[in-house]
Formats: structure tokens, C-alpha cells, sequence
């Protein structure tokens, strides 16, 4: 008697399994009744299921967030990577937006300046991660001034014409100096009040 695994078998002309071969002609009317073949992914399915094997599975989706259409397959690669609606952030201020206005934004925004504490200079956004490698807390000059190129912490500060206030010596140099005047003419005045009237009383 031959065991179950010497028994021969035949292949379903349906699902194209093997079945025994004592079965088979049973297996052929119940598979061909209740069992239906996927065009997409070859899965034999209850036919009362078909329709809705296709839909859950393999159906295009359309992504909640931009709407548009496209095999379920790619949807989260899609969501995660590619969707012009997908929230990312700034790079420079950390700002959550829509990907398909970042462009924009960064522009806008990797030009704003902040104030390096190492040179003192004003850098753009954009250009900080470059700076802050490179910079050696030297301030360069404006063009066509003759300042030096001494570290900001060892350079002493301009004074401002403005702000500054005139040097006291100088203030007080004028101040003596017309009381000084102020003494002499009076003096001169007494000495010559007196000569004149020595020489009128001979």
C-alpha cells in the first residue's frame, strides 16, 4: 500500500497546485466553483472576495495629503519622501512647512544675518555653518580703510564723533585762560585808572 507520500499527484488545471490524484476530480469542481485566480498578484481567492482582495490590496490609493494617485505599493516611501504637501523643517529657524514651499522659505530665511561672538561680523544663516569653521575671531576691514587685522578682543574701540565727549583738559585749558584775561584787563584797567589821576592831581 503506498503512503501519503508516494501518492501521486496532478496539478489543478485552475490553481495550478498539486493535488492527489485520487482527489483531484472533487478538488477540480470545488476550485473552479469557489476559487478565483488574482490578475495581479496570482493568489487563489474566494470569489465572493475578489473584488474586495483587489481593492485592499492592490488598487491605486490616492495619498491623503497631496490626493494624487498612485499604487498602494509606493505610498509611504511616497508620504515619507517625495509629497510636495509633506511637513519638513527649516534648517535654519526649525520652522514645520509644506516641502513644496521650503525652497522659498530658505531662501528668505538663510539670508538673515546673526552676530558672530568670535570676529564680531554679521553672518548670514546660510553661510554660519561655513563661518564658524573657519573663523578665527579676526574681523576683516571694510574695504578702503586702513584698520588693522589685531583679534577684536585686543583692538581698542574707535572712539564715535557723536557719542563721544569733548576732552576735559582742553575745556579747562580755555576756562583759565580767559580768567586769566579776565584778571590781567582788570588789573590793567586799576593801574591805568590810577595813573591817570596821579597825573591829573599834578
Amino acid at each position: 500500500m503506498a503512503t501519503v507520500s508516494e501518492e501521486t499527484t496532478t496539478i489543478c488545471t485552475h490553481c495550478d497546485r498539486p493535488i492527489p490524484s485520487g482527489n483531484i476530480d472533487l478538488h477540480t469542481v470545488h476550485c473552479g466553483r469557489n476559487l478565483e485566480k488574482c490578475k495581479v498578484c496570482g493568489d487563489m481567492v474566494p470569489k465572493k472576495h475578489a473584488e474586495e482582495h483587489y481593492f485592499n490590496t492592490h488598487a491605486p490609493v490616492a495619498c491623503s495629503l497631496c490626493s494624487e494617485t498612485m499604487d498602494r505599493e509606493i505610498l509611504d516611501v511616497h508620504k515619507g519622501e517625495d509629497c510636495p504637501q509633506r511637513i519638513v523643517t527649516c534648517e535654519y529657524c526649525e520652522f514645520p512647512l509644506p516641502a513644496i514651499d521650503l525652497s522659498e522659505h530658505q531662501d528668505i530665511c538663510g539670508n538673515r544675518t546673526e552676530h558672530c561672538y568670535r570676529c564680531a561680523r554679521y553672518i548670514r544663516l546660510r553661510d554660519r555653518y561655513v563661518h564658524e569653521t573657519t573663523c578665527n575671531g579676526v574681523s576683516e576691514a571694510p574695504l578702503g580703510t586702513s584698520r588693522d587685522f589685531r583679534p577684536a578682543a585686543e583692538r581698542e574701540p574707535r572712539p564715535r564723533r557723536r557719542d563721544t565727549p569733548a576732552p576735559a583738559f582742553p575745556k579747562r585749558h580755555l576756562l583759565i585762560t580767559i580768567a586769566i584775561t579776565g584778571i590781567a584787563f582788570i588789573l590793567g584797567s586799576f593801574f591805568y585808572q590810577k595813573k591817570s589821576e596821579n597825573s591829573t592831581g599834578h
